[in-house]
This record gives C-alpha cells, sequence and structure tokens, in this order.
C-alpha cells in the first residue's frame, strides 16, 4: 500500500480492518452502497471506459483552451506538507496537481465512484502523494476538519443529492481552509431539458454562492463565463 493510501485510512472515520487496495485504490463500497446514485445517460457515458478516456481529453483540451476552467490550485493555499482532497476526481489529473503544490510531505486524496475512472487515475497519477478511494461524495469517509484544501470540478451537477455532498466537504475541510467548486451554470434555457433528462443538473448564477454561505463559508466569491461557473469560500 502506497504512503497516500496509509495517510488517508488514518483520516477515516471507520477505518476497515482489511481494506481492499487491490486495483490500486481503496475501494470502501464493494459492491453495496445504500445513498443515491446517479442512473441518468451522461453519468453513465462519463462512467464508462470510453467516457472516461473522452472526459480527459474534454478536460486536457479546456484547461489548455480556456483559462476559466483551470482549477484555482494557487488560490487554495495549499500549506507545505499539507492534505487536499479532489471530490469526483476522474482522472486523477487535479489531484495530482493538488499533491505538486502540496509539497514532497503532502498528500492529496482523489475519491469517485466510476471504476473505469479510478483506473485511469491510479494508472496515470497514483504513488507515495497521490491515492484514490472508492467512496460517495454524498457521505464522504473522512473525519472533520481532516483536509486543507478540498476542490470539486464538473461533478456536483451529476450527484443527486448535491447539498448533501457540498456539506460533507464544507464537514471535512480544516477551520481556515479554502474549497473551491466548479459547475456548469444554466445557460439558454433551451439547453436545460437536455441536460435534466440525461441526469444533469444545471445551477443558476447564485445558487451555489448562496449554500457556500447557508453552510458557513465566508468571503464566497463566484465566476462565470459562458457555461461554466467557479464558486470558491473559505471555512470559518
Amino acid at each position: 500500500m502506497d504512503t497516500a493510501l496509509r495517510r488517508a485510512l488514518d483520516l477515516l472515520i471507520d477505518p476497515p480492518a482489511e481494506p481492499d487496495v487491490s486495483h490500486g485504490y481503496l475501494d470502501l463500497l464493494g459492491t453495496g452502497g445504500d445513498t443515491p446514485t446517479n442512473t441518468g445517460f451522461i453519468q453513465k457515458v462519463w462512467a464508462s471506459p470510453v467516457g472516461s478516456m473522452l472526459y480527459d481529453r474534454a478536460q486536457l483540451l479546456n484547461r489548455r483552451l480556456l483559462a476559466a476552467t483551470r482549477p484555482p490550485i494557487k488560490w487554495l493555499d495549499i500549506p507545505a506538507g499539507g492534505t487536499a482532497l479532489d471530490v469526483g476526481s476522474g482522472p486523477g489529473n487535479i489531484t495530482g496537481a493538488l499533491a505538486r503544490a502540496a509539497g514532497p510531505d503532502g498528500v492529496a486524496l482523489g475519491v469517485d465512484i466510476s471504476l473505469p475512472m479510478l483506473a485511469r487515475a491510479v494508472k496515470a497519477e497514483a504513488g507515495p502523494q497521490v491515492g484514490f478511494l472508492r467512496a460517495d461524495a454524498q457521505r464522504l469517509p473522512f473525519r472533520a476538519d481532516s483536509f486543507d484544501a478540498v476542490i470539486s470540478l464538473a461533478v456536483l451537477q451529476l450527484i443527486p443529492d448535491w447539498t448533501a455532498a457540498l456539506s460533507e466537504m464544507v464537514r471535512v475541510l480544516r477551520p481556515g481552509a479554502r474549497m473551491a467548486v466548479m459547475v456548469p451554470t444554466a445557460g439558454p434555457a433551451t439547453a436545460m431539458p437536455v441536460f435534466a433528462k440525461g441526469g444533469a443538473r444545471m445551477f443558476t448564477d447564485d445558487e451555489l454562492g448562496d449554500v457556500f454561505e447557508e453552510l458557513g463559508l465566508v468571503g464566497v466569491r463566484t465566476k462565470s463565463l459562458g457555461f461554466i461557473q467557479w464558486v470558491r469560500g473559505q471555512k470559518r
């Protein structure tokens, strides 16, 4: 077991007696799970082997061509040796960037439920500073106040109970630490039914910012560009 997964075990509320790391990530779901899951076709496409590859390439293209999609790693202000969490980590490239920002003594953990995505992430990024867990964002397995930074890119719209996921992100964030979330915005009304039928939620301009404040985050900032919105905040 890599150092990153050993450190992950230390952060869990209920660490398993026999951790399943047979696929390179820590599997905390197995074949069970009693929380809501997204069964829409958009989630099914992204969770498939082909979809995970397309997602990976689309994200790389977006970050090269559109600065608004680039994660605010510097703004997160991860301390040297810190611990960062990537919720909905997908192919793991953002998780790797978080680990590099935390320095050689830091660690970044990525959480996802998609087996193909986790397989790609492990192959591309797993190592002493980067670990992945199969877990549910609506019920994060970590103890409160465990992370120096939390980030989530383009996944909240696919989580059935997205407010629970946000609440969990805030719960595991340490006091004074920062979190950033990127989601698709509503855009033209004609596009909303298509996304809704596919199982994806489109957020209105102030919706996430209001929830951030309701959850007690301060310094909340919202920035939108086209169909993309970043929302940032800091835990008291």
